[in-house]
């Protein structure tokens, strides 16, 4: 089965051809190799897909399906392998910007106006 083709029903990707250009641009590896759109799938082959924005998933084929369903099936075509995201840490609050950096916030316009008289 055709690694594009799987990868569209599988729901990696919405598209077929996004799947293909993901191909050729060195996005998806199959088994620690660079992987072609027409290139012959196999369960028990482990995929390694780049996304957008840098993220990565690694992917381990179950079965092999060229119709795409809903995505409970595409689900049973693959075992995620991907490790957990390390938590987002929160970064500082708006209001924790040193005095004088930046533009003014609404009270401190005020200020400058109640010194100038305004």
């Amino acid at each position: 089965m055709r690694l594009d083709k799987w990868l569209w029903a599988a729901r990696v990707f919405k598209t077929r051809g996004l799947a293909a250009d993901a191909c050729d641009g060195g996005k998806v590896d199959v088994n620690d190799q660079a992987a072609k759109p027409a290139k012959a799938l196999r369960p028990g082959d482990v995929l390694r897909v780049t996304l957008r924005a840098g993220r990565k998933r690694i992917l381990k084929v179950a079965a092999l399906d060229d119709r795409r369903g809903p995505p409970a099936r595409a689900r049973a075509l693959f075992a995620d392998l991907t490790p957990p995201e390390p938590p987002r840490s929160r970064g500082a609050p708006p209001s924790a910007r040193p005095p004088g950096a930046g533009r003014p916030t609404k009270r401190e316009r005020r200020a400058i106006a109640r010194l100038r008289g305004w």
